[in-house]
């Protein structure tokens, strides 16, 4: 079990440290905010353990709205933005708009928050320890988050449009995407593992489905009919990222891509080359 939870941890540390340019004058800590705000991670726990029995779905969208923020201009919190005279935010980017969801479980968060020690944590940090309470939540791994983020006040729909690598992306154009955020392959492949749970839209998995051969035949015939042809018929349909375990967060996606079960085509990428392969199998060893 430790093998299990330090290798989570280490790939979530990874992206958390190496994509928090935002935060680079800051001293982070686990304890940050335990005598300014001593109840705030008992507060998040209470409240993203309510909303994913509520809904299943959003302990991944949560952990989603927080990789979607580390991965443009570090962990800052700019992903919440909205747009304003001043700034356009990065909600409407194309790898976001009508596709992230959770920000009224991030707001409901805050507020309470605010009610209990007023303008002290930061939702950079919300984002963050929402992300691990939501795996936590999903039967999976727990980790030490290190807080003290702080808050941007400015985003980028450049930046999210270009930084986030989209499903479509072959082998070479994901390594790069990681590769220039500080993370390295292994990192790539463990952090695809997110793909345990969550949900894909048809519009995203409609050409591996209809032009690629390496789709396991009998999951291609149980998606084609949520998911038919021409494009524009059912766009936002959507199917399950991992069909056997939906809601829970385990090693399924790795077994997935072994089977050629991957959904969408930057997934099943991650398992084309020889060397991550060896990654897969290390992963499938250590995550019963």
């Amino acid at each position: 079990m430790a093998s299990r939870h330090n290798f989570a941890c280490s790939a979530m540390a990874a992206l958390l440290f190496s994509a928090a340019a935002a935060v680079v004058s800051a001293q982070l800590s686990t304890d940050f905010y335990d005598e300014t705000c001593p109840d705030a991670l008992d507060i998040i726990e209470s409240a993203v353990r309510a909303a994913v029995f509520k809904e299943s779905r959003m302990g991944a969208s949560l952990l989603r709205l927080h990789f979607h923020d580390c991965f443009v201009n570090g962990c800052d919190g700019s992903v919440l933005l909205d747009d304003t005279t001043g700034i356009t935010g990065e909600k409407n980017a194309q790898p976001n708009k009508n596709s992230l969801r959770g920000f009224e479980v991030v707001d409901d968060i805050k507020a309470q928050l605010e009610a209990s020690c007023e303008q002290v944590v930061s939702c950079a940090d919300i984002l963050a320890v929402t992300a691990r309470d939501s795996v936590v939540a999903l039967g999976g791994p727990t980790w030490d988050v290190e807080l003290g983020r702080r808050d941007g006040t400015t985003a980028s729909l450049d930046a999210a449009n270009n930084d986030l690598p989209p499903p479509t992306s072959d082998l070479g154009d994901l390594i790069k995407s990681f590769s220039d955020k500080g993370l390295t392959e292994t990192d790539m492949v463990a952090l695809s593992g997110a793909h345990t749970i969550g949900q894909a839209r048809c519009v995203n998995f409609r050409g591996r489905l209809y032009n690629e051969t390496n789709l396991d035949a009998s999951l291609a015939t149980s998606l084609k009919p949520r998911c038919p042809n021409p494009t524009g018929d059912g766009d936002d349909n959507t199917a399950p990222l991992d069909p056997a375990t939906s809601y829970v967060f385990d090693n399924f996606y790795y077994r997935n891509l072994v089977r050629n079960k991957g959904l969408l085509h930057s997934d099943q990428q991650l398992f084309s080359d020889h060397r991550l392969r060896l990654q897969h199998g290390r992963l499938l060893r250590r995550l019963p």
